[in-house]
């Protein structure tokens, strides 16, 4: 397994991987998945912005991604961020988020960051799991926000000292 920095090469795999969740997870609210090129210039405007964007691959195969962005565009939240972090369904459970959100935690960290939240979609079980194996907590729960599958669903809240 091989973390480092997201190109914009990668928007082909990142969007295929996302697609996948968009179709058939609640961790985003999206309906439609957006395509690679919104992806190339979300990587773009990461990186332009000094923050990190790291996906991981095998056998030169793409099978998670993760990066960080400023949780809100007004300056006082400048060293408070968000994360966002997808693995490719069929490599789920291997430990891959672990690897890749403890990265994504450290270069965060180095790039200035103090706080770091989640946004967790549909409460995915999985996600916070993993964001609590990792040192997060649950500071807070919008209930019935999303409508998504014919369900109501919950964002989650977590929140990460860094």
């Amino acid at each position: 397994m091989m973390l480092r920095p997201a190109t914009a090469a990668d928007a082909d795999a990142i969007a295929a991987i996302y697609a996948w969740h968009v179709a058939r997870g609640t961790a985003s609210f999206d309906t439609v998945a957006p395509d690679a090129a919104v992806h190339a210039a979300k990587i773009t405007e990461v990186h332009a912005a000094g923050w990190p964007f790291l996906v991981a691959e095998a056998d030169g195969e793409l099978l998670g991604y993760a990066y960080a962005t400023q949780i809100r565009p007004r300056a006082a939240y400048a060293r408070t961020a968000e994360d966002s972090i997808y693995i490719r369904h069929d490599a789920r459970g291997r430990g891959l988020g672990r690897l890749l959100l403890s990265a994504l935690l450290d270069a965060a960290r180095g790039c200035g960051f103090r706080q770091m939240i989640a946004v967790i979609g549909g409460g995915e079980p999985a996600s916070v799991g993993l964001h609590t194996a990792l040192g997060f907590t649950e500071v807070g729960r919008l209930r019935d926000v999303g409508w998504k599958f014919e369900r109501w669903l919950d964002v989650v809240y977590m929140q990460a000292r860094l």
